[in-house]
């Protein structure tokens, strides 16, 4: 199928939104062997994680510390997958014409969510209840039992939550295109699909209408549970399980560290359609330029949090401070920590600062991927450690220090095959939702046309943007 922008490569003025409807349609209908190949690769890696994981159920539940891996992959895919589609509802908020080639890789990024509920499950069982006496940030002032359903079902409910607006995000952006891919594509699966998804969208004034404000809405609703989300898993399954560890910045700073890591994400999924996907016509200098700003700015910020934390451990002094000190920085796993310092802050920060580097197609996909080793370290630096604090949920350990600091654990044969897994899980799943909906959005390129228009300027052609409302 021919490409609407090859149609007139010297003229864009002259690409229609038919152009461009017929040509992402046949992109996103056409499959080549690399893409099936690269599938391949990570599904392979989805299949060792399950093995990884079956093998380490053999150890039980009960010993925590076999689970600290397990549980560092699961905050890695929620600081990263389920944190990508704030990429595409903040700049949607601002009205950015930027970011919409990009805004349906962001949230195609949800349905990871789906993958990340399933990883949470075990979490539960591993995790004790406060009825056991673990130290907790909830409080009960009736004087009776703590229930043994808490905090488990908060957090379940809350990750649920998030999972199912997620989804219903990607559902109301991708309405519109899964017309378009009702009323074009050949008869076949995805034609069947897509007929039931559309849910008889006719693009009436009232339907857009609709769209445009529960967009809004999801969003909104989406940001929110994001940070709750982030609070909930960064204090019950991390800051209560180290007695002593009192941080009031730490669930912000997560929440935090998720926003640097979801632009990471998609930073580097656009650069892979732009280099190999076949997007240059949509996803180009504009979109990658951006994002590295971004990045940038959130670069700084995660030493503005650490820095902020650190100085009360540091000039306090007490003998619980020290112990945190020691445990997350200088102790058994200073080696991540100093990674993640180098990886996150220092190398974005310095190579950012070179104006050949910043203002290219290659080097902020170079700074995304060391934000995400960087925050592949961070969460084993901080859930390893946390998990291999001996007693947890023993009510006769001291819950105010750590008493004796744990040796560093590297991971076994499982954990390995588990962290293969999981990033292999996030990607495969993701691969597998672009079959169904177009990558890029089809109808938000279409309504850009509208905003648009190319004028000759001296010996060029310039385009002028309106903006909506």
């Amino acid at each position: 199928m021919a490409s609407g922008h090859a149609e007139h490569p010297g003229n864009p003025a002259l690409v229609t939104a038919e152009d461009v409807t017929k040509d992402l349609l046949g992109k996103h209908a056409g499959t080549s062997n690399n893409f099936w190949r690269v599938a391949s690769v990570f599904g392979i890696l989805l299949i060792l994680g399950i093995i990884g994981f079956v093998m380490r159920l053999s150890d039980g539940v009960s010993d925590t510390a076999v689970w600290g891996y397990y549980a560092a992959m699961f905050a890695f895919i929620l600081t990263t997958a389920q944190s990508a589609p704030m990429v595409a509802i903040a700049p949607r908020i601002a009205k950015a014409h930027w970011r919409r080639p990009i805004s349906r890789v962001a949230e195609l990024w949800t349905v990871v969510g789906l993958f990340n509920l399933l990883l949470f499950i075990p979490m539960l069982w591993i995790l004790p209840p406060l009825s056991d006496g673990r130290r907790s940030l909830w409080f009960y002032f009736d004087g009776g039992d703590v229930p043994s359903y808490s905090p488990h079902i908060w957090s379940t409910l809350a990750i649920l939550g998030l999972v199912v607006i997620g989804v219903a995000l990607l559902w109301m952006s991708a309405l519109p295109d899964f017309a378009m891919v009702r009323d074009h594509a050949p008869d076949g699966w995805k034609k069947r699909w897509a007929t039931r998804l559309a849910r008889g969208w006719i693009g009436s004034s009232a339907q857009w209408n609709m769209q445009k404000h529960r967009l809004g809405i999801l969003g909104a609703f989406y940001f929110m549970m994001l940070i709750f989300v982030h609070f909930l898993i960064s204090v019950d399954f991390l800051i209560t399980l180290v007695p002593g560890w009192v941080d009031s910045l730490f669930p912000i700073t997560h929440a935090a560290n998720g926003l640097q890591a979801g632009v990471a994400t998609v930073l580097l999924t656009i650069w892979a359609l732009y280099k190999f996907g076949g997007y240059k016509d949509y996803i180009a200098f504009d979109q990658i330029w951006g994002l590295g700003k971004l990045l940038f700015a959130l670069s700084l910020l995660w030493f503005w949090f650490w820095f902020s934390s650190f100085n009360i451990f540091w000039y306090g002094g007490k003998p619980e401070e020290q112990a945190i000190i020691e445990l997350l920085m200088s102790g058994p796993y200073r080696w991540a920590f100093f990674g993640v310092f180098f990886f996150n802050f220092l190398f974005p920060m310095w190579t950012m600062m070179w104006n050949p580097l910043r203002r290219s197609t290659w080097g902020p996909p170079i700074i995304a991927a060391s934000v995400l080793i960087g925050t592949f370290l961070d969460r084993i630096r901080l859930y390893v450690s946390a998990y291999s604090i001996d007693g947890i949920g023993n009510p006769a350990i001291n819950k105010h220090v750590v008493v004796e600091i744990p040796e560093t654990i590297y991971p076994s044969l499982a954990d390995i095959f588990i962290m293969l897994g999981a990033l292999g899980g996030m990607v495969f799943i993701f691969l597998m939702a672009t079959r169904l909906i177009p990558i890029v959005n089809i109808w938000e390129q279409r309504e850009l046309k509208l905003y648009e228009i190319h004028k000759t300027f001296h010996r060029t052609v310039v385009k002028v943007l309106g903006k909506p409302d």
